[in-house]
């Protein structure tokens, strides 16, 4: 008795599934992806409205990142620094990243002030952007680095590429905060350029996204596939039982 199908469609037709369930199974961790982004919007959303604490009562804690903090101090210009590469709408610049010495002026916190043009990503000049030196900061903390690799830039003295606590430690003559103070108070572009400031650093954009438009994708390709081995399998049985039928009317 002949085949109904082929053994060459029948081995794709196995193929297509198992790849259609792989897509399936993508697709429901685009989903799982999705819960886990729309989750941490709420939190980031939660912390970013609390109210202010110092930030050295939330150095001690766990889970700080987001939150709401304060410090009033003094900046010590003479040893900040710059984040090297970072974009803002697309345009090349830096963070601008200042000591600012708290309590009894033994320990520092070091605060991201904000974004500056720099063509190359990695020069601009500090002193243009200073600012009162005693100051009162109103932002949210955020955390230390952790990848490896190095943090110091051999063509600009003054930059590193990341925040490490340890390798920044020992560039300055103060212990460090355990976190990092972004300040967020008189934020917005037109009032920096006008100041003659930083551009505040915003927070990270609260979207979904692009996790729904890649389970659909998923999900589309599954359904492809399962519908393109359907009608391969179709086509393939018709071809076979076309020559069937001929040799019946024959007899």
């Amino acid at each position: 008795m002949e085949r109904a199908i082929g053994r060459g469609t029948l081995f794709f037709a196995v193929f297509a599934i198992v790849v259609s369930l792989g897509c399936v199974r993508l697709g429901f961790w685009q989903l799982a992806r999705l819960g886990e982004r729309r989750a941490m919007n709420a939190q980031v959303l939660a912390r970013l409205s609390e109210v202010p604490r110092p930030v050295t009562d939330l150095a001690a804690e766990t889970a700080v990142r987001f939150r709401r903090a304060t410090a009033v101090g003094r900046y010590d210009f003479d040893h900040e620094f710059v984040l090297t590469s970072r974009s803002r709408n697309g345009s090349p610049g830096v963070h601008v990243i200042t000591p600012m010495l708290v309590g009894a002026g033994d320990t520092a916190v070091l605060v991201n002030r904000g974004w500056v043009y720099a063509p190359d990503g990695m020069r601009i000049d500090l002193a243009l952007y200073h600012e009162d030196t005693a100051a009162v900061v109103d932002g949210f903390v955020e955390e230390y680095a952790v990848a490896t690799g190095p943090v110091s830039t051999t063509s600009v003295e003054r930059a590193a590429r990341r925040l490490d606590r340890d390798s920044l430690a020992a560039r300055l003559p103060y212990p460090l905060a355990k976190v990092v103070l972004v300040q967020r108070a008189d934020s917005g572009e037109a009032p920096a350029v006008a100041a003659g400031r930083p551009v505040r650093v915003d927070p990270p954009p609260l979207d979904e996204g692009p996790h729904r438009a890649y389970a659909v994708q998923w999900f589309a390709f599954a359904l492809v596939g399962v519908v393109g081995t359907i009608l391969v399998v179709s086509r393939d049985r018709s071809r076979a039982a076309g020559p069937r039928a001929e040799g019946r009317d024959a007899r």
